[in-house]
């Protein structure tokens, strides 16, 4: 290559440098300016690209507005897509499918063992078990809390489970429906809980006793009697577990949902969306166990909470201890 070649090369390759260089220094420039005078930039080389002012607004920042209250001004709250992430992906799909095991699980074991039945025919004498004021209790949660899990579901799955089937337009008055009476129903739902555990919190003090019930499972795989006092260990975890822990996070995260006017901001009614929804769908998975005993699953006990009154050989063989307690002039509360 001859000199004069050479050089007319080079002096190509600087001017196409120098030419890149002064293209890139404006974006350069533009790079270090805020997003406002970026805004104001780019209003003079390209008006009605408004880039700048979006990613802005993207930042979680407060700006000027006539509306008073917590974030107010914040257009754009970045993370609501996490939130929106969580609970159309992990929750919905790990909460749907533990819901489906768990019934499917319970449906198997009932055509395999079958209900729990009495030993000893019945012998036509009967005992009270609840009085009047703890089944209007006992009813009114649950009925409560089938109604809230009903639309809860609704809310939650609705999405992929019924709009597909009836359409948009039904599922949207259904949703509407449902999300009034959840959140109306939701405070009855409280009141009677919170009335629930003050009703039978002395009665679901764990004993010695529950150590056998615990050690045969109940009598639930072998089908023989295992004494316990008024309430058997299944039920006292099903008390303290599902209806006092799990049923005041289920409470307290509602009521945060349902009155939104106490200085919440976005944040934290997305956190308490996805502790409602987490705690109502375990609570709802253990109450599937309960259901299950007091209906089908033992012959009885159903009549228990529609009456008020057992048989003595079904007292006696299902609850023993208190049985006897009663049987002896006592209470049939736990003694300490």
């Amino acid at each position: 290559m001859t000199t004069s070649n050479f050089a007319f090369l080079l002096g190509r390759w600087l001017i196409a440098a120098c030419l890149m260089l002064a293209w890139s220094l404006p974006l350069r420039a533009a790079d270090n300016l805020t997003p406002a005078q970026q805004q104001a930039e780019r209003q003079q080389t390209q008006p009605g690209n408004n880039a700048p002012m979006w990613r802005e607004v993207r930042q979680d920042k407060e700006h000027f507005t006539t509306n008073r209250g917590p974030e107010a001004g914040v257009l754009i709250q970045t993370g609501g897509d996490a939130w929106r992430h969580l609970r159309n992906g992990p929750l919905t799909l790990y909460g749907g499918w533990l819901l489906v095991l768990v019934v499917a699980a319970i449906l198997a074991f009932y055509k395999i063992k079958g209900p729990l039945t009495n030993h000893d025919p019945l012998s036509g004498k009967l005992i009270q078990r609840f009085p009047r004021y703890e089944r209007v209790v006992h009813w009114i949660t649950a009925g409560s809390f089938l109604v809230l899990a009903l639309t809860g579901l609704a809310i939650l799955f609705g999405k992929h489970v019924l709009m597909p089937i009836i359409g948009h337009s039904l599922f949207g008055y259904l949703m509407v429906l449902g999300k009034n009476v959840h959140n109306f129903i939701g405070p009855l739902f409280v009141v009677s809980m919170l009335a629930m555990i003050v009703v039978w919190a002395r009665d679901n003090v764990w004993q010695n006793i529950d150590a056998q019930w615990i050690g045969k499972a109940g009598g639930l795989l072998t089908g023989e009697h295992v004494p316990s006092g008024r309430f058997n260990f299944g039920e006292k975890t099903w008390f303290w577990i599902g209806v006092t822990v799990l049923g005041l996070t289920v409470a307290v995260s509602g009521l945060v949902l349902d009155f939104p006017h106490f200085g919440q901001v976005r944040a934290d009614m997305q956190l308490a969306t996805l502790v409602h929804a987490s705690a109502a769908i375990v609570m709802l998975v253990l109450s599937f166990g309960h259901i299950y005993m007091g209906t089908i699953g033992v012959h009885g006990a159903l009549d228990s909470m529609k009456t008020g009154y057992v048989d003595e050989t079904w007292a006696r063989e299902h609850h023993e201890e208190w049985y006897k307690d009663v049987k002896a002039g006592k209470s049939g509360h736990p003694q300490g």
